[in-house]
């Protein structure tokens, strides 16, 4: 079976969500659990885009709390897969918080979330590769497998000393 190449337009997903008072705490401020559950939801349909298989969230990387959400606010999420591995994707995500009565946009958040593909028997299965076209693809392509390496450090599936990309940025020749 031959392997698709894809690019990252192919797996763009835009979703808009309007900030309800179910959806706040007790400062009229977005919920971060809320929010999370919705970036979960974009990043998979991004993911399963890419894949064509369903697909489940292995890992969240460090999600960025910039600008609260008020309620009344329409949150737009992006998603995109920015790299490919063997089975699993990086998908980026970027969330911007809108005020229609004022007309402000702010961005709010930004994360990365990892998808695994896996098939109706739950194993993983091999997903398409990316192909980045843009400068801006082209960086956050480069830039996964660092976050990657990172990722499995933490989680303790991979030795420091393994890391050679994150080791680059650190020890020059």
């Amino acid at each position: 079976m031959s392997i698709k190449v894809k690019k990252p337009e192919d797996s763009h997903t835009i979703m808009n969500e309007l900030v309800l008072p179910n959806d706040t705490n007790t400062l009229n401020n977005l919920m971060g659990g809320r929010l999370l559950h919705w970036m979960d939801i974009a990043a998979a349909i991004s993911a399963q885009k890419h894949c064509n298989r369903i697909v489940v969230t292995a890992s969240v990387d460090n999600v960025s709390f910039k600008h609260p959400i008020k309620l009344g606010d329409v949150i737009t999420i992006e998603a995109k897969v920015t790299r490919s591995f063997n089975t699993s994707v990086e998908v980026r995500l970027d969330v911007w918080a809108e005020n229609i009565p004022s007309g402000s946009r702010a961005k709010s958040n930004e994360a990365y979330y990892t998808f695994v593909a896996l098939d109706k028997e739950g194993k993983t299965v091999p997903v398409p590769q990316l192909e980045p076209v843009t400068p801006e693809e082209k960086d956050l392509f480069d830039g996964a497998l660092r976050r990657r390496q990172l990722r499995l450090i933490l989680s303790g599936k991979m030795q420091p000393n393994d890391a050679l990309e994150l080791k680059a940025l650190f020890f020059k020749d």
